[in-house]
């Protein structure tokens, strides 16, 4: 069944990359295998089993690719690590390493557990309507885009809120000794580390403000599920400890954020992002605010030089401009200068005869 529901879920992934000439085609075969889907499914088989192939295909395969990577060519590693080799995962020992990967595994699979055990509550206890919309329609791209940007800035809050004032608080002292003593019992950073934590802290930091936004909005099950797939992509890239990223504007300044996080020991770098980090004051070094990157890639792309040479070509153009109008106008002048003179030759002529 998780096969079946995950063909139209990695279909809807991948309307933005199809060509032209197939679009309509590919559309039209998404929404009859969905209507198909959700005709002959129940909705909460259509939501868990598809939260779980989303949280399995681009999370944990993604993770172990990653891991194999490592462990397989170490020395190709090293050369993309942040912490170079102090960052290769089997140098902690594979004990640890499989103690990362279990737990890290039975904390995706306990937030699907609570995904689906709050659905039954609303159903099933409380009767009344789900957490999660599941129909036949589709969301339209503007509501799809509206929804995940609220979704997103939501969730940056609630993590940066909960990883400071709670995992990193001296007064929750449970909670931060569990935070301290299981995730960064790791020094750095690897695609599992992600989701490595006490399942409580794990629920209170990641689960919750990723399925706290679904529920506020109510989000259609497959908003839910891209959220879901691109909230998993990231963590798995921001977590990676790899210095080359697909995104030099917001992956790689992410992942220096992260490594900064667990070289200073929990100090600062609290938010997704860095934005919060940044308005708060609690950036450390070595991870980049979100303000920095962008100027980086700016930099980068010699967007000031390009900014420079347009203003410098419209200046050109204003002072071509001004020189052809003056030009113009001293041509009026003299023009009518000159007929003025004609005038007073004309007139000089019809005095003397009188």
């Amino acid at each position: 069944m998780s096969s079946f529901i995950s063909l139209p879920l990695l279909s809807f992934l991948a309307l933005p990359a199809l060509t032209s000439p197939s679009t309509s085609l590919n559309i039209l075969f998404f929404y009859v295998t969905w209507t198909t889907l959700v005709l002959s499914h129940s909705p909460l088989n259509v939501e868990v089993y598809g939260s779980l192939a989303i949280r399995a295909i681009f999370y944990i395969l993604s993770s172990l690719l990653f891991l194999a990577f490592d462990t397989a060519f170490p020395s190709l590693a090293v050369g993309v690590k942040a912490q170079g080799e102090s960052a290769i995962p089997s140098r902690a020992g594979k004990d640890k390493a499989a103690r990362v990967v279990a737990v890290a595994t039975f904390n995706v699979l306990l937030g699907v557990a609570l995904q689906t055990g709050t659905e039954l509550l609303f159903t099933e206890v409380f009767h009344v309507r789900s957490g999660i919309k599941v129909t036949a329609s589709l969301p339209s791209p503007w509501g799809i885009a509206k929804d995940l940007l609220s979704a997103f800035a939501i969730r940056g809050v609630l993590h940066y809120a909960i990883h400071r004032y709670i995992l990193h608080s001296e007064s929750s002292f449970y909670l931060s000794r569990w935070h301290n003593t299981w995730q960064h019992s790791v020094r750095a950073p690897y695609a599992f580390v992600a989701t490595y934590d006490h399942p409580i802290c794990y629920v209170l930091s990641l689960w919750v403000p990723t399925y706290a936004p679904a529920l506020l909005f109510r989000f259609h099950v497959l908003k839910y599920h891209l959220f879901t797939a691109l909230v998993s992509l990231e963590e798995a890239l921001v977590y990676s400890g790899y210095s080359v990223l697909p995104s030099t504007i917001v992956l790689s300044g992410m992942a220096r954020r992260t490594d900064a996080h667990f070289t200073s020991k929990g100090s600062g770098n609290f938010g997704v992002w860095g934005l919060l980090d940044w308005l708060s004051g609690t950036t450390v070094a070595g991870g980049k605010d979100v303000i920095d990157d962008v100027g980086d890639e700016m930099e980068k792309h010699g967007v000031a030089r390009r900014a420079s040479d347009a203003i410098e070509n419209g200046k050109g153009m204003v002072e071509d401009a001004k020189e052809r109008l003056g030009g113009a106008e001293a041509g009026d002048r003299k023009s009518k200068r000159n007929e003025r003179r004609q005038m007073r030759k004309e007139s000089v002529p019809c005095i003397e005869e009188e």
